[in-house]
């Protein structure tokens, strides 16, 4: 009888008292659905559609809902919301916040559906969903959804640099190949638009056939060549922009000097793994490891029993370039603790599976750098750069 009296006292650990008005956006260019749920209307959820970034009749129907439950109840509920994370961004979710509502930004992959082959999407549905997953996930209910660290305005603009420099990467590579594949169709190859001698080198091509090139054809070549030059210039200012961005947050933090001393570690990578990843704050090695989207996805059920891969719901900028590091770690570092484990896995599976296992070698080294720079675990075997 004592015990079954304690269980008794114990606080619950789902909360039923929650006294808010809880409410959901679904957003387009054109509309901004607002799906509502307030103390005293009963179960019934109300709904309104204001103009897309109308922020002032936003707030206004916040407020207003507010003096209705205020009428109804005698009392007055904070706002609650919720928005799934798209193109829009979180400068909605900065407003909210800023004007004193507790805002929320949810994965809308993480929200339960039903598993039907046909079933009915609208934005009122949508955003009723919304709703019931921010009751669910207010009252404590464990994973019911999965709720975004949203970052600061500084972390977000912090980003740009790296992510700037990979498209343009992967601009200059197009022109690249296709300066390359208008020479191939004329007899031409070995030519490489990259090299300072680009200009004097296509004066001196001919075709295949022994013919001069073609007076369209090469002033087409000479118009690529100007954009990749302005490529190339671009991406110096860049990289240029990238280092001081790091000198600056290795005054603030010794995170990015604790990565760049590593060997095998350059400031691309050390700049994508510090904005990306490892400025952020996780709890544990399986959110760092989900971050990535690295965390293994299994599939059991009764006597079935495998493994899917990795989940690759992260950021997949981040997962790319752990992937690569990798690679570079078992060459740059062949005498740490993560590269001979890479390589008694292979050779135990007498050379197959490499590619499978780098992934995992990609999940080690990312924790590893995780405790590294937060808890000053040094990797076993790791070399510091002279």
């Amino acid at each position: 009888m004592p015990v079954a009296a304690s269980r008794k006292e114990a606080p619950a650990a789902i909360r039923v008292d929650l006294a808010a008005i809880f409410v959901s956006l679904e957003l387009s260019r054109s509309k901004w659905l607002i799906t509502s749920l307030s103390p005293g209307a009963g179960e019934k959820m109300s709904k309104h559609i204001v103009a897309g970034s109308d922020v002032p009749a936003l707030l206004a129907r916040f407020a207003e809902l507010q003096r209705k439950a205020k009428a109804r109840t005698g009392r007055s509920f904070r706002m609650v919301s919720v928005q799934e994370a798209g193109l829009d961004g979180f400068w909605i979710h900065r407003i909210l916040e800023r004007e004193g509502v507790e805002s929320y930004v949810v994965d809308p992959a993480s929200i339960a559906t039903s598993r039907r082959r046909r079933r009915a999407k609208t934005d009122k549905i949508d955003g009723e969903a919304l709703v019931r997953a921010l009751l669910a996930y207010k009252r404590g209910e464990p994973r019911v959804c999965a709720m975004l660290r949203v970052p600061t305005a500084e972390e977000e603009d912090r980003r740009r640099l790296v992510r700037e420099r990979k498209a343009l990467t992967n601009e200059r590579i197009r022109h690249v190949n296709r300066v390359k594949g208008l020479l191939f169709g004329q007899g031409i190859s070995g030519y490489e638009p990259l090299r300072r001698d680009r200009r004097k080198r296509l004066d001196d091509l001919a075709t295949g056939d022994g013919r001069p090139l073609p007076a369209a054809l090469k002033a087409q070549i000479s118009r690529e060549l100007d954009r990749i030059e302005l490529l190339i210039e671009q991406i110096k200012q860049v990289e240029a922009e990238r280092d001081l961005m790091l000198a600056a947050a290795s005054a603030s933090s010794p995170a990015p000097a604790l990565l760049l001393n590593l060997r095998g570690v350059g400031p691309e990578f050390g700049a994508i793994l510090w904005s990306e990843g490892l400025s952020r704050q996780f709890d544990n090695r399986r959110q760092v490891a989900a971050y990535a989207g690295l965390a293994p996805t299994p599939w059991q059920s009764g006597q079935v029993d495998r493994d899917q891969g990795v989940s690759k719901a992260g950021n997949p900028r981040l997962r790319t370039t752990l992937v690569q590091l990798a690679w570079l770690w078992v060459r740059h570092q062949p005498d740490s603790e993560l590269s001979r484990w890479f390589k008694a896995r292979v050779t135990k599976n007498e050379g197959r599976y490499k590619k499978s296992t780098i992934v995992a070698l990609a999940r080690k080294l990312f924790v590893a750098l995780w405790k590294y720079i937060n808890a000053g675990v040094v990797i076993e075997g790791a070399v510091m750069s002279a």
